[in-house]
């Protein structure tokens, strides 16, 4: 950049883009002065190398805003866990199926683990069909990505998502704007309706008639 280029010339690139041609590194570092920007060499393999008339600190800036934002929308997938027993209860089952649902909505990946104990690690069927109930319940959102396999005193399954979590967390965005739209609507209806109602208690103030300290209805 400016003083440190160490060439004779240089293929110079305006600040809006602009084909300048090839020009002495001298002339283009006085380009540069007179127009209070940085001489940024942008391609230094060519020949002449290419150089490019830039606000270098401002170019800096947004560079570093544009990767903070690609960060901020890059979206990891995380493997969440739910164990089970083979002989779960039902509303067990219901309240942890209910969690599956809720990972593999958000975009998760989801790892299923059966635990045995005791007795039971000679019933290994028990926790094979649990866990392919569980799948077919969750079918519409996730599909097996790791099949059934036992590990110890454990069985152990991964379900993945259909939808990718930068998917999953476009949808949830756009929900929260629509109930967001929503509420505000609402809002506004009952406030104009409020105001309706004040005036039309103000009108029939209006048309009572006061009769010896009384109130009374208007003679016609």
């Amino acid at each position: 950049m400016n003083d440190r280029i160490r060439v004779p010339e240089v293929r110079l690139v305006g600040p809006n883009g602009e084909q300048v041609g090839i020009v002495s590194i001298g002339d283009a570092l006085k380009l540069a002065q007179e127009s209070d920007l940085d001489l940024v060499e942008v391609a230094a393999t060519a020949r002449p190398p290419v150089c490019k008339l830039m606000d270098y600190g401002k170019f800096k800036y947004e560079s570093a805003m544009k990767a903070r934002e690609a960060r901020r929308n890059q979206a990891y997938t995380i493997i969440k866990e739910i164990k089970l027993r083979p002989k779960i209860d039902p509303h067990d089952y219901e309240t942890k199926k209910g969690h599956v649902v809720r990972f593999l909505k958000a975009g998760d990946k989801v790892k299923v683990t059966i635990m045995f104990r005791g007795r039971e690690q000679s019933r290994p069927e028990l926790g094979f069909r649990l866990l392919q109930r569980l799948a077919e319940d969750v079918t519409e959102l996730g599909f097996v990505e790791s099949q059934p396999k036992q590990d110890g005193r454990n069985m152990i399954m991964v379900i993945g998502p259909h939808k990718k979590k930068a998917e999953a967390k476009a949808e949830k965005a756009a929900a929260k704007a629509r109930h967001d739209e929503d509420a505000s609507g609402d809002a506004s209806r009952s406030a104009d309706e409020t105001h309706t109602d004040d005036v039309d208690g103000v009108d029939n103030v209006d048309e009572q008639v006061s009769v010896g300290g009384a109130v009374a209805a208007p003679q016609e």
